[in-house]
């Protein structure tokens, strides 16, 4: 199994990463903004177990999922320097819902997930912004798309994202800090950093995941972990 994560996450975070599979540390450079350059959930999406990819992720990484034979699609629109151009990828999809600002989806990405219900969202940043679990349960640290899932009578946590750590931002979000493989979620961090952690931890131990925590210390945005 390949394991997609920014480079730049924690040390300790890639050798704990490293015990689950081989870890592709991603960054990119001259395509968007430095902040969020190395992360995954900026140029690749998951839709009805089909990875899609921005057409201008570097061939160095397409040559990777070639030789391990993953196959992908390439959607239709770049990755720009700005946002909303930044965000085309950033979608949240389950087996039910298909999840994002719909005036910035790559088209690709709504054609492949044509047999999901669309939630549309303000936030265009919503994978970073929102981690999808079982029995259409979540945890956002949005409070637009908490506003939105009330509405839908989803079950949502609501997070603070003052405490996520985003070089180059104010903060990081906490969708961004994770990554689900089979009934593990990753953590990048410690939730005991965290001023509501025993929530969080309650939350997710009453959905029947293990929590992996992945380093020592606060929260680290990352742009998600892909496990493909």
């Amino acid at each position: 199994m390949l394991i997609i994560a920014d480079n730049r996450i924690p040390v300790q975070a890639k050798e704990k990463l490293s015990e689950y599979g081989e870890i592709i540390n991603f960054s990119t450079k001259g395509i968007t903004y430095e902040a969020i350059s190395g992360h995954p959930d900026i140029f690749f999406c998951q839709v009805n177990n089909q990875l899609i990819v921005a057409p201008n992720l570097p061939a160095f990484y397409k040559n990777i999922l070639h030789k391990n034979s993953i196959p992908f699609i390439e959607g239709e629109m770049p990755i720009e320097l700005k946002y909303p151009g930044t965000s085309r990828y950033n979608v949240v999809a389950t087996d039910k819902f298909l999840i994002h600002n719909f005036r910035y989806t790559d088209s690709i990405i709504t054609n492949t997930g044509d047999n999901l219900d669309l939630i549309h969202s303000g936030q265009g940043y919503t994978r970073c912004n929102l981690l999808p679990l079982r029995n259409d349960h979540f945890i956002t640290s949005d409070q637009g798309i908490n506003r939105i899932f009330s509405g839908f009578k989803l079950q949502t946590l609501y997070i603070e994202p003052d405490e996520i750590l985003l070089p180059g931002m104010k903060h990081g979000f906490f969708g961004g800090a994770c990554g689900i493989y089979e009934n593990n979620i990753f953590i990048i961090g410690s939730l005991s950093k965290m001023k509501n952690g025993d929530v969080l931890k309650t939350y997710i131990n009453n959905l029947n995941y293990k929590i992996v925590e992945l380093y020592d210390g606060p929260l680290f945005d990352g742009g998600s972990i892909f496990f493909i």
